[in-house]
């Protein structure tokens, strides 16, 4: 069975490690075989850790990622090759997801701390027959805070849905990295993307204690996800923009 952790956040997004360094430590301080790195409304960490990994010959694969912030509350989509824009409705997310190939995974259902899908937006998709408007997946194992307080209502909500689980570790820092993984048959990203649509995944996660992050970093993860990653949202047209009339 391989291993795999299939949401994680670099200081692209609102997360506190450096691509470089996120790498590194799966490299050398984790036994997972798959890394999806799955930065805010964004692919360009996802796409620099791929090529990072190719050039050096890292023993793990990496899946580029996006959690895309839609209207009503994130989704995770795997295998991407481009951004999806962001703040649309659940519906035209999930199109723009398949539509490039790429699988949609409920992160971190239910939470009222967080932006998170509620169980209203989930049924009127699940129960949908909008053509590539599904879930391909749901995390129902995730060591943050905002996860485990809602961690037995997913479970039971998922009882009714049937979706294939994944556990992840929404690591923002580095000792949370691996926390939360999935287990799947075989170690290729092919043979996970294979696992998911066969209803064949594991989800698991730890223990994780803030204490071992430290409570400093954290409240610089707060400060990074509350004023620095908007600002990059509100700079960004006007960079761009500039950059057009020259």
């Amino acid at each position: 069975m391989g291993i795999a952790d299939l949401h994680t956040h670099t200081n692209l997004s609102d997360g506190m490690m450096t691509v470089e360094q996120l790498l590194e430590h799966v490299e050398n301080h984790t036994d997972i075989d798959i890394l999806a790195v799955t930065d805010h409304d964004d692919v360009t960490a996802g796409l620099i850790a791929q090529e990072i990994v190719r050039e050096r010959g890292y023993r793990f694969e990496v899946i580029v990622g996006e959690e895309v912030t839609t209207l009503e509350g994130h989704l995770v989509g795997l295998f991407m090759e481009r951004n999806v824009p962001r703040l649309q409705r659940v519906e035209s997310t999930l199109r723009a997801i398949h539509d490039q190939g790429g699988i949609a995974i409920i992160p971190h259902p239910l939470s009222w701390l967080t932006h998170s899908l509620g169980r209203g937006a989930i049924r009127r998709i699940t129960r949908g027959h909008t053509p590539g408007a599904y879930f391909d997946a749901i995390e129902t194992r995730n060591p943050t805070l905002a996860a485990k307080v809602v961690r037995d209502r997913v479970i039971e909500l998922n009882e009714e849905l049937g979706l294939p689980e994944v556990g992840s570790s929404d690591a923002h820092f580095l000792p949370a990295v691996a926390s939360g993984f999935t287990h799947f048959p075989g170690r290729s990203a092919a043979e996970l993307r294979a696992a998911l649509l066969d209803h064949a995944t594991v989800a698991e996660a730890t223990d994780l204690r803030l204490s071992t992050i430290g409570y400093g970093q954290i409240m610089r993860q707060q400060v990074q996800s509350m004023v620095v990653q908007p600002a990059r949202w509100v700079c960004k047209p006007i960079i761009a923009s500039l950059r057009g009339r020259r």
